[in-house]
C-alpha cells in the first residue's frame, strides 16, 4: 500500500504546478480543514421491513484503499467483474449492521457476522423471521442468514454465488432461498498471447447506430472469460446449508419466482454475442420453469439488439419487460412494440401490453395498448391497477387508472410534463398482499384511495408531503407535509394513524421520528449525532436569481464560518451540472430544499468553505429549447448567461471578489466548466473532473442530445471545447480515472484536449488517477484529488495575481 509523503513547500510553488513535463508524484493528503471533513464518519443507512416494526441500521463503509483498487477487473460485455470473487464491481456494501426494534426502540447487535464484512442483498423472508444477505470477501461471496428471534448470523452451505448478474440470492419461502451457485468450472481460460485471426465485424447495408460503450468484448479470448465467469448454477438451498441443483447451468440474465411460488421465470443469455454492444443488447432466452427446474414453457427468444433505432423513446423490436403480475397467483405481462420500436413511426398505439396466464397453454392476450410509451404497471390488491407512460421528446407522462380485470381504462389520474415538479403528486406508497408482493396501499372501502409521498417540490422549496388521494373523485388531502426551518421526508407508513419520517435542518444531522398524524407529535427513534463538528457555524443559504432573460436561477450558497460582509469580498467556487429543459416555466422551478442537512460527499466542492471560499453548490444551469427548437441549439450562450448571472448576483450583494471565482464539475459538469472557460473571461480558473470534450468522440448522441453527428454537425462542433482550445488562456486542471467506464468519458478525452491547450500554450495540467473509474474509489485517489484541486484553487483563484 502507498504511503503518503506531503512535498516541501518550494517544491510544490516551483516545481509541481510550474512543471509542464510530466510528472511521478506520490499521493498527496489535502490541507487538514479538508481532511477532518473527508474522514468524518458518516450516520448509518437504513432499511425498514415491510411491517414497519423493524429497522436495519447499516454502517456506511469507508474508502477502500488503492491496494484493494488494484486487483485485477476484467471488462467483459460492458461489465465489470472482480475475476477472484466472481462479483460486479461497484455495487452498494455495508461494513456492519444492527437491528432496532421500531416498538421498543431497543437496538440488537448482530453476532456471528463475518469478519471485515461487505454486506449486500439485504432481504426478509416472507414472514419476516429471517434476513438473508450476501458477503463479499476476497476469495468470493458467500449467503449468509440472520435469525432475527436470536440476532444471530450464520453462514448457508460451503459454496460461493455467482453475484455478477440478476438476482442472485432470493427467497423461495421461510426456509429456502433460490441462489445463483458458482459451479464446479476448473481453472479460468488463459489469454491467449497469439492472435489467431484478425477481429472482424460486418455490416450489410443495415443502419446500427450506437452510443459510445467501454469495456466490450474484443475477441475470442473475450468470449471464453465471459463464458467462464458468467456462467452459474441456479440450486435450491435450504437453511441448513442442503443444496439441490435446477435446471442445467447458464448465464442468467434474471430469475424471478411466480407470486404463488409454483414457476420460475429464468431469462438466459445466448449467442452470438457482439463486440459493439453490452451483454444488455445480447440474445436471451426466457423460459418458465417448475420448481424441479423443468421447462413448462418456452416463452420467448429474443435476438441481438444491436439496431434499435436511435432515439430515447425508442426500443427494442418485439417483446420487452417481462414481469409478474403481483395481484395474481401466476401471470405474465410484457410490452410488446406496435411501431417496430421506432418513435419516427406514426402510428395511434405505441405498445400494447400481453399476459398469459398458468399453465401458459394458451396464447397471449392483449390486456392494454398505450398511446405513449409504456412505462410499467402498479398493482392493486384487487379491481385496480395503475398503467404509466411517458414520451420523452414532448416530456409528457401519463397514468392511468384501469380494471386490472380487463385492462380497461377508467379515468386518466395524470397527465402532466414530467418537468413540471410542482406538479408531481409523488410516488405511490406500495404494502404486501398475501403473495408477499408489492401493490398500491388503498384507504379503508372500496373506492380507490391512494397514498403518495413526494419531495414535494414548491416556490418555497422542497416540502415532502404524504398525500392521501381519491383515484376517482381526483380529491386530494394532504396528511403530513414539511414544515418551519426543518426537511422532514416521510419514509415508512402504513395507514394506522403514524408516520415515519426522517427529520433534519441545516444544523440538526438528519434523526428518524415517529409522527402521530393527528397530533403531530414526534418520538425520536434515532439519536444519530453530527458529524461534521468543524462546519457547525457555517453559513447555508438558499439563493433565487434572474437570467438577463427573466428566467429564475436557484443555487446553494455556503460562506465560512464567523464571516461578515465587513470583512471584503471571498473567492468563489461554483459547482454545477447543466440540464436540459423544454419550458422556461419548468427551467425556472425552485430547486433544493434551504433546510436540508450538508452531507459532504467525496466529490463535494463544499470542502472549500473551511478554507476561506464562499461556495456555489449546484448553481443553476439549465439549457431550455422550447417548441421546436432543441436546448443544445443555444447551448453556449444559455451557459454563459447562467454563469454571469450567479457571478452578478453574488458580486452585487458584496459576497464574492468577480475577479477570483473558479469553476468546477464532474463528468457533464467538466464539459460546463471546459465550455464556460472556452467562451468566457469570466473565471480565474476551473477544474474539471472526468469529462467529454470532443463530442464527434460521441457521434451518435450524448447526455439528452438525441440527434447524431451527421444530422447536426454544428451543434457537436460548437458544444466542443475541444474546437476553442486554442482560445483557452484560463488555467484549467483536469483530472480523470485511468479506467474511466463511463460511457463517453474515455481518458483519451481529458488527454487530447489537455495536449490541445499545452500546444496553444495555456495554462494547464492533467492528472490520469491510476484504477479510478468514473467515480472514484481508493482514498487514496480522493484525497490526492482534493489536494490537487486544492493547490489549483490556491494558486490561480484565492491568491490571483
Amino acid at each position: 500500500m502507498n504511503k503518503f509523503t506531503l512535498l516541501p513547500l518550494f517544491l510544490l510553488v516551483s516545481g509541481v504546478l510550474q512543471s509542464q513535463a510530466q510528472e511521478n508524484l506520490s499521493y498527496q493528503k489535502p490541507p487538514a480543514e479538508i481532511l477532518e471533513l473527508l474522514e468524518a464518519k458518516n450516520t448509518p443507512a437504513v432499511q425498514f421491513n415491510r411491517q414497519g416494526d423493524k429497522m436495519l441500521l447499516l454502517e456506511r463503509p469507508d474508502f477502500i484503499t488503492i491496494e484493494d483498487a488494484a486487483q485485477p477487473i476484467l471488462g467483459l460485455a460492458g461489465l465489470r467483474i472482480n475475476p477472484s470473487n466472481s462479483t460486479s464491481i461497484g455495487g452498494v456494501s455495508y461494513a456492519g449492521i444492527q437491528l432496532q426494534d421500531l416498538k421498543s426502540n431497543e437496538v440488537h447487535d448482530i453476532t456471528g457476522l463475518p469478519a471485515n464484512p461487505r454486506i449486500s442483498n439485504l432481504q426478509f423472508n416472507a414472514d419476516e423471521t429471517k434476513l438473508a444477505f450476501l458477503n463479499a470477501a476476497t476469495d468470493g461471496v458467500s449467503l449468509w442468514v440472520i435469525d432475527l428471534a436470536t440476532y444471530q448470523a450464520q453462514r448457508i452451505g460451503d459454496f460461493f454465488v455467482n453475484d455478477i448478474m440478476g438476482a442472485s440470492a432470493f427467497w423461495k419461502d421461510n426456509t429456502a432461498l433460490y441462489v445463483l451457485r458458482i459451479p464446479e468450472r476448473g481453472t479460468a481460460p488463459a489469454a491467449s498471447l497469439t492472435p489467431t485471426g484478425p477481429v472482424v465485424q460486418e455490416n450489410l447495408g443495415k443502419a446500427a447506430p450506437s452510443r459510445t460503450y467501454q469495456n466490450l468484448l474484443r475477441n475470442e479470448s473475450d468470449v471464453r472469460l465471459f463464458d467462464y465467469y458468467l456462467n452459474a448454477q441456479l440450486s435450491e438451498v435450504q437453511l441448513d446449508g442442503q443444496v439441490k441443483d435446477i435446471a442445467a447451468p447458464a448465464i442468467y440474465r434474471n430469475v424471478s419466482k411466480s407470486p404463488d411460488g409454483k414457476y420460475l421465470m429464468a431469462t438466459t443469455i445466448k449467442k452470438p454475442y457482439s463486440y459493439l454492444v453490452s451483454v444488455g443488447s445480447f440474445p436471451y432466452q426466457i423460459d418458465i420453469l417448475d420448481q424441479s427446474g423443468t421447462v413448462v414453457k418456452a416463452l420467448y427468444t429474443a435476438p441481438l439488439a444491436e439496431s434499435v433505432p436511435l432515439g430515447f423513446d425508442s426500443t427494442v423490436p418485439g417483446y420487452r419487460s417481462f414481469a409478474w403480475r403481483a395481484d395474481q397467483p401466476a401471470t405474465l405481462y410484457w410490452a410488446n412494440a406496435l411501431d417496430e420500436g421506432n418513435s419516427r413511426t406514426e402510428v395511434p398505439f405505441r405498445d400494447e401490453v400481453l399476459q398469459l396466464a398458468a399453465p401458459f397453454t394458451a396464447a397471449p392476450v392483449q390486456f392494454a395498448k398505450t398511446t405513449l410509451r409504456y412505462g410499467g404497471i402498479t398493482w392493486f390488491a384487487n379491481d385496480y391497477a395503475v398503467l404509466s407512460e411517458r414520451w420523452r421528446a414532448n416530456r409528457r407522462v401519463k397514468n392511468s387508472l384501469i380494471s386490472s380485470k380487463d385492462g380497461q381504462e377508467i379515468k386518466v389520474i395524470e397527465e402532466r410534463s414530467s418537468e413540471d415538479a410542482y406538479a408531481d403528486p409523488g410516488r405511490f406508497i406500495l404494502t404486501d398482499n398475501d403473495f408477499h408482493r408489492s401493490v398500491i396501499l388503498t384507504d379503508k372501502g372500496k373506492t380507490p384511495t391512494v397514498f403518495t409521498t413526494s419531495d414535494g417540490a414548491s416556490p418555497e422549496g422542497d416540502r415532502p408531503f404524504l398525500l392521501k388521494w381519491n383515484l376517482m373523485s381526483g380529491q386530494k388531502d394532504t396528511l403530513f407535509r414539511s414544515r418551519g426551518e426543518w426537511y422532514e421526508s416521510p419514509v415508512s407508513f402504513k395507514n394506522d394513524g403514524t408516520l415515519i419520517i426522517s427529520r433534519e435542518s441545516q444544523t440538526e444531522v438528519p434523526n428518524y421520528q415517529r409522527v402521530a398524524l393527528k397530533s403531530r407529535k414526534m418520538t425520536p427513534i434515532t439519536h444519530f449525532t453530527n458529524p461534521y463538528p468543524s462546519f457547525e457555524g457555517v453559513h447555508k443559504q438558499q439563493l433565487s436569481y434572474p437570467r438577463k432573460d427573466g428566467l429564475n436561477l436557484t443555487g446553494t450558497l455556503y460562506l465560512p464560518k464567523g464571516y461578515q460582509k465587513s470583512d471584503g469580498p471571498l473567492p468563489l467556487l461554483m459547482w454545477a451540472y447543466p440540464r436540459e429543459f423544454k419550458t422556461a416555466d419548468a427551467a425556472s422551478q425552485v430547486k433544493g430544499s434551504p433546510y436540508r442537512f450538508t452531507r459532504i460527499s467525496w466529490g463535494s466542492p463544499i470542502y472549500w468553505v473551511n478554507r476561506g471560499y464562499a461556495i456555489l453548490d449546484n448553481a443553476d444551469m439549465p439549457i431550455v429549447g422550447e417548441g421546436t427548437a432543441e436546448p443544445n441549439d443555444t447551448f453556449v450562450p444559455q451557459l454563459q448567461a447562467n454563469a454571469e448571472a450567479a457571478i452578478n448576483y453574488l458580486s452585487d450583494a458584496g459576497y464574492v471578489d468577480r475577479k477570483r471565482v473558479g469553476v468546477g464539475g464532474h463528468s457533464y459538469g467538466a464539459f460546463m466548466t471546459a465550455n464556460l472557460l472556452a467562451h468566457t473571461d469570466l473565471f480565474a480558473a476551473g477544474l474539471a473532473r472526468s469529462g467529454a470534450y470532443n463530442r464527434t468522440f460521441t457521434p451518435f448522441g450524448f447526455q439528452a442530445e438525441e440527434r447524431t453527428y451527421w444530422q447536426a454537425p454544428e451543434v457537436y462542433t460548437t458544444m466542443s471545447p475541444f474546437s476553442y482550445a486554442d482560445k483557452i488562456k484560463t488555467p484549467i486542471l483536469f483530472i480523470h480515472g485511468m479506467d474511466d467506464e463511463n460511457s463517453g468519458t474515455f481518458p483519451i478525452q481529458s488527454e487530447r484536449f489537455y495536449n490541445a491547450i499545452k500546444g496553444h500554450g495555456g495554462t494547464t495540467r492533467l492528472v490520469f488517477l491510476p484504477k479510478e473509474f468514473h467515480g472514484y474509489r481508493a482514498k487514496e485517489s480522493v484525497m490526492h484529488t482534493l489536494w490537487e484541486m486544492d493547490q489549483w484553487l490556491e494558486k490561480y483563484v484565492k491568491n490571483k495575481k
